[in-house]
C-alpha cells in the first residue's frame, strides 16, 4: 500500500461520488453513499470508508448491486414501514427511512423500519445517530454475508451482524453505542489485508479451524465471535431481527460485499426509533441521561462511549483526513476510467 496522504473532506466527498457516477451509478445515489462513506473516514472507521469504493464501484459495473435503484417504501402498520432497497446500495434506502420514521414514532411512540434486497449498510451508528439528533432512542441491526460459525461450529453461517444504539443527551452530542458481534469488524481485517499487515490473536482461524494473525487466511476462515457463545447468540438474534422479520437473506444465503461475483447479496436491517415522550416523558428522559452521564464521567478513568469518534470528526472538519496513497490513486483512476 501506498503513503499516507491528507485529502479535504469536501474533495473526498466528490471524489467518491463521481467514482461511482463513473461505474454506473446514478448521481443521487452517488451522493448518498458517498456522504456516508466520508463520515466513515471522518470518524476513523476507515473500514467502512473509502477502502470501500473499488468494491462498491465493481459490484455496480458488474450489475451485483443496481446502482441506479431507487428505494420503495410502503406503511405496513401506524409505526412500522418496510423499505425495499431493490437490490441497490443501501444508504438511499436509509435516506428514505430516516425522512419518515421520526414522525411515526412521535406519532406512536415507537417506529421501525424493515429493509429487505439490502447492500452494506456501513457504520450502523451513524444511522441510529440520526435519530438521536431528532431527539429519539435509535436501535439498529444489520445482518451480513457469512463470516461466523455458530458456537461449536467451523463453517461460517453468520455475518458479523453489526449493532448500534443512540441516545438523545442533554446539552451534548447524543450517546452512541456501535459493535459488530465479532472479535474484529470485517471490515477491519479487509484494510488489513490490503495494507498486508496481521490481526491479532484470537479473532479469527483460517479454512481449516486453525487460529490465524493473517487478515488474508482469516477472511477465508471464519471470524470468531465476542464474548464466545454469547456473542455467537447474538449473531443469531440478528439474523432473525434483521433478515427473517423482512424476509431477506439471511448470512450464509447471502454474496460477499467484497467481490462483483455472484448475485446481489440482499440482506436485511432493522431501524427502530423511540420516543422518549411515549414512556416517561421527555424531560425526564433527560434527567435520567444527565444523571447516568455524571454518574459514569465521575468514576476514574471512565467515559461515555464516543468520545474518540467526536474528537476524530471535529479534527476531520478542521484539517481533512489522512488516506492510503495508492487507494486514493485507485479511486481516481476510477474517475478517469
Amino acid at each position: 500500500m501506498g503513503e499516507r496522504t491528507g485529502i479535504g473532506i469536501a474533495e473526498l466527498e466528490a471524489l467518491i461520488a463521481a467514482a461511482l457516477v463513473a461505474s454506473a451509478t446514478s448521481e443521487g445515489n452517488a451522493r448518498s453513499v458517498a456522504r456516508a462513506l466520508t463520515r466513515a473516514e471522518m470518524d476513523g472507521q476507515t473500514g467502512h470508508g473509502l477502502s470501500r469504493v473499488p468494491s462498491y464501484a465493481a459490484q455496480a459495473k458488474s450489475g451485483k448491486v443496481d446502482g441506479h435503484a431507487l428505494p420503495e417504501k410502503r406503511q405496513t402498520r401506524p409505526g412500522t414501514l418496510m423499505i425495499d432497497a431493490k437490490g441497490g446500495f443501501a444508504y438511499p434506502a436509509f435516506d428514505l427511512a430516516l425522512a419518515r420514521l421520526p414522525q411515526l414514532a412521535r406519532a406512536n411512540g415507537i417506529a421501525a423500519a424493515g429493509f429487505v434486497r439490502s447492500h452494506h449498510f456501513g457504520v450502523a451508528g451513524h444511522h441510529v445517530e440520526r435519530l438521536a439528533e431528532a431527539g429519539l432512542v435509535g436501535l439498529a441491526f444489520g445482518n451480513t454475508p457469512k463470516a461466523m460459525a455458530p458456537w461449536g461450529g467451523r463453517r461460517p453461517l453468520y455475518g458479523t451482524n453489526p449493532m448500534a444504539f443512540a441516545a438523545p443527551m442533554p446539552k451534548a452530542p447524543p450517546v452512541v453505542v456501535d459493535l459488530a458481534l465479532s472479535q474484529v469488524a470485517r471490515g477491519k481485517i479487509l484494510t488489513a489485508a490490503q495494507k498486508g499487515e496481521p490481526i491479532p490473536g484470537g479473532c479469527a482461524v483460517d479454512e481449516h479451524g486453525m487460529p490465524t494473525t493473517d487478515a488474508a487466511a482469516a477472511l477465508k476462515g471464519a471470524l470468531q465471535p465476542i464474548g464466545g457463545a454469547k456473542g455467537a447468540a447474538l449473531a443469531l438474534m440478528v439474523e432473525v431481527l434483521a433478515a427473517g422479520l423482512s424476509g431477506a437473506a439471511f448470512g450464509f444465503e447471502a454474496s460477499s460485499f467484497f467481490d462483483a461475483d455472484g448475485a446481489p447479496p440482499g440482506v436485511g436491517q432493522l431501524l427502530i426509533a423511540i420516543d422518549p415522550g411515549g414512556f416517561g416523558g421527555v424531560e425526564a428522559f433527560a434527567e435520567r441521561m444527565a444523571a447516568l452521564a455524571r454518574t459514569i464521567e465521575g468514576e476514574a478513568g471512565a467515559r461515555l462511549p464516543g468520545s474518540r469518534r467526536l474528537a476524530l470528526r471535529e479534527k476531520a472538519r478542521r484539517d481533512g483526513v489522512t488516506v492510503d496513497g495508492s487507494l486514493l490513486a485507485e479511486v481516481r483512476a476510477l474517475v478517469g476510467g
